[in-house]
């Protein structure tokens, strides 16, 4: 009878074949398992923190939007310019009310936008939030960079703007308001001097000009009494029938412009402050108003991070 066969190395390469075996099962059940636990965990989501904080951003400028529009609409209304839109246009400057409108028109849009694109979740909206946040960025800085550069043209610019006014200055209640703080805030008076006040009707010292305040300014060009509490009026009234000489000792002489030009270098830091931080309110809703815009491309598009 023959000898049976050494069984030593059979077993061993038996036993090494069911290891590889097992370890090409162990490989594909990690692969599954990695493969399981990266659809699992790394699907692409719409962060809560920048959709929420994008909607609270453009709340406060909603609102503040809101406010602006009743406030225009409301001052419109007192001075009848609901009823007859033409008073706009026949005044020869410009009523400080079409700018507030203005600026609460934008608000409330672009707040509105923010708001409803956050919550919807909606790319058209955000999009044009952010597009008009950066159009109106770079708008800013354009016109810094151009007043630095064209001081002059600026400056004849504002004069025309100024004196428009000035001729306008009975015509509207919120323009003569506006026109008094400005002279007041800045102990000036007229554009480059009392003289300017020849350019309105009421205070031009013609012949032709019968009124009462002929030859005179307005109260806001005089020097302020502490004594007096209540607000004197009739102040300027036949001011400058007097000397020259004698008109520092009841009324400003420095013209606003002037005055304002002299405001800007000791004031600097604070409007440069004001500027750099309404710049980083901007920049961080185009950050959040991008961010979101990513966030929901990547969900509909499937993508993972």
């Amino acid at each position: 009878m023959a000898p049976l066969p050494y069984a030593g190395p059979v077993t061993r390469v038996r036993c090494r074949s069911w290891s590889l075996e097992g370890q090409v099962q162990r490989l594909h059940l990690g692969a599954a398992s990695r493969k399981m636990h990266y659809y699992r965990y790394s699907s692409a989501e719409v962060s809560c923190w920048y959709k929420y904080l994008l909607f609270s951003y453009n709340i406060v400028f909603w609102l503040a939007g809101v406010v602006f529009l009743g406030v225009g609409l409301w001052a419109w209304s007192e001075k009848g310019v609901l009823s007859d839109l033409t008073k706009v246009t026949r005044m020869h400057g410009i009523d400080p009310v079409v700018l507030v409108l203005m600026v609460g028109v934008v608000m409330f849009t672009l707040g509105f936008a923010g708001c409803v694109g956050a919550l919807r979740e909606n790319i058209c909206l955000l999009k044009f939030f952010c597009g008009a946040i950066v159009l109106i960025f770079f708008l800013e800085l354009a016109v810094a960079v151009l007043a630095f550069l064209f001081q002059d043209w600026v400056r004849d610019r504002f004069r025309e703007f100024f004196e428009s006014n000035i001729r306008s200055y009975r015509d509207d209640i919120d323009l003569q308001n506006l026109i008094d703080s400005l002279q007041k805030a800045n102990q000036c008076c007229g554009a480059y001097g009392p003289e300017d006040w020849d350019l309105n009707v009421y205070f031009n010292c013609s012949g032709a000009s019968y009124s009462r305040e002929k030859c005179g300014v307005p109260f806001s060009c005089c020097v302020p009494d502490p004594a007096q509490k209540v607000v004197n009026t009739q102040c300027g009234y036949d001011v400058r029938t007097q000397l020259k000489g004698k008109w520092e000792e009841s009324i400003f002489t420095k013209g606003c412009i002037p005055a304002l030009e002299g405001w800007l270098p000791r004031n600097i830091y604070i409007v440069a402050g004001v500027f750099i931080a309404i710049s980083l309110l901007q920049i961080f809703g185009i950050f959040l108003a991008r961010t979101l815009i990513s966030d929901i491309e990547a969900v509909k598009a499937g993508h993972h991070f």
